[in-house]
């Protein structure tokens, strides 16, 4: 096993989840051929196949089986290790970078607020993360946790409090003609073209933004999508307390009657979860809860949402 590369085995718990090539290329940031060829040297160093492919799908050898249920384990005890490390290095007081999608909202500050409160030792950085990589910086290490908008489906993270349950709005051009009514309804809005997050947004959360039939061009980041409303490229969902705090006088933002609420959780790495993290997630439960709006998913790793 001289030489072998932590790559070649993140890629292999990637495709594991994925089962699909161009999918993990897209969670590692690489291409499709290049999780071929890690995977192949991985697979070379094992001396057997781990994964069949074919033209219809993707699946484990019974070996690739066995050797998932030994790595996986082990590969989150190695980041816990490098997280620990991490922290002592830190002298136990360094700050807890943590992640947010557009805006850091008053249950977010809150929280924030009252986890340095608690300890003046403890600092919080708020980092922003694109709009469509919601996980992406959880998993390479660049943030310890991240507030990102539900649905979360992703079992190398853990969804800690669900908070912040609101009306959904939709976002339109001042020319368009939903801009002058009301409030407009679900099918409504699957009528016409909505701005969806771009990859490496998985499918499954992409489609929950942007559930209509018809394409729409799709975004990174949020004020990249506001722009292409304003241009009347399409419509784009969002939460109503993001509505306000996004104002813009050509864009017009309608209420939406028949679509589930948007949420927000807190995620963090499975692998690389922390006594601070956990001590901020209790926070956070507490100070969203204070506002009626907090839940928590005790035992589950994933939840459906917005």
């Amino acid at each position: 096993m001289s030489g072998l590369e932590l790559r070649e085995l993140e890629c292999f718990l990637v495709l594991a989840e994925e089962l699909h090539f161009g999918r993990a290329g897209e969670r590692l940031f690489v291409s499709q051929s290049r999780v071929s060829q890690l995977l192949a040297a991985l697979e070379r160093r094992v001396g057997a196949r781990l994964v069949h492919r074919s033209s219809r799908r993707v699946a484990l050898t019974p070996l690739g089986e066995r050797f998932l249920e030994r790595l996986r384990p082990a590969y989150g005890a190695l980041r816990a290790a490098v997280a620990d490390a991490r922290a002592v290095a830190r002298g136990g007081a360094g700050p807890l970078r943590l992640g947010f999608q557009g805006t850091a909202d008053a249950y977010v500050l809150a929280a924030v607020a009252a986890f340095e409160a608690a300890d003046p030792a403890r600092t919080v950085d708020l980092v922003e993360i694109p709009y469509a990589d919601p996980f992406g910086a959880v998993r390479r290490g660049a943030v310890d946790a991240a507030v990102v908008l539900l649905p979360v489906d992703e079992p190398d993270l853990v969804l800690g409090p669900v908070f912040s349950r609101q009306r959904q709005t939709v976002a339109v051009s001042r020319t368009h003609p939903f801009a002058a009514r009301d409030r407009v309804d679900a099918a409504d809005v699957r009528a016409v073209p909505l701005i969806g997050a771009a990859v490496p947004a998985p499918a499954y959360w992409r489609a929950a933004h942007a559930p209509g039939p018809l394409p729409g061009p799709t975004a990174t980041t949020l004020q990249e999508a506001l722009s292409l409303v304003a241009a009347g490229r399409g419509a784009l969902l969002l939460c109503r307390p993001t509505a306000a705090y996004h104002h813009r006088a050509d864009v017009a933002y309608v209420p939406v009657d028949g679509l589930p609420d948007s949420a927000l959780g807190l995620v963090w790495h499975r692998g690389a979860e922390t006594e601070t993290v956990r001590e901020f997630a209790r926070v956070l439960a507490g100070a969203a809860g204070d506002g009626g709006s907090a839940e928590r998913a005790p035992g589950r790793t994933t939840a459906r949402g917005g």
